[in-house]
């Protein structure tokens, strides 16, 4: 079973940091490729990043060189290092699993490959 738990969302100042942490207690962790997404009220899901098994890595343009996505499979947690955030960064963030090899950087941001999401972590970001 994969049971997916985002933490670490909070309410922070244009500029500061947040770390968000995913973490599975599962056994298949190790498989997953996982992805951030995030959804603003009155916005569709939209796809922030994600961390394939062997730790490569696929950004959105709009968190290039501002997010770092990172994991330990040791610890069964995947991490979503957010620096310079915004206001346009505030949304609920959620972490999703898909267990595929070899999919393309689009493929991962579409929400509708991932079999497995977390209940979601509240980002507010004020101006």
């Amino acid at each position: 079973q994969v049971q997916l738990t985002e933490s670490g969302g909070g309410l922070v100042q244009a500029g500061d940091s947040l770390r968000l942490s995913c973490a599975d207690s599962g056994p298949i962790f190790d498989y997953l490729t996982v992805g951030w997404f995030r959804q603003a009220p009155g916005h569709e899901r939209e796809f922030v990043g994600a961390i394939r098994r062997d730790g490569s890595t696929s950004s959105t343009d709009a968190v290039k060189g501002r997010f770092t996505i990172s994991r330990d499979n040791a610890k069964n947690t995947v991490w979503l290092q957010m620096n310079s955030l915004k206001p346009e960064d505030s949304a609920i963030y959620y972490c999703a699993g898909l267990r595929e090899f070899g999919v393309s950087d689009y493929s991962l941001s579409q929400p509708s490959m991932y079999s497995y999401w977390g209940q979601g972590t509240q980002v507010t970001v004020s101006s």
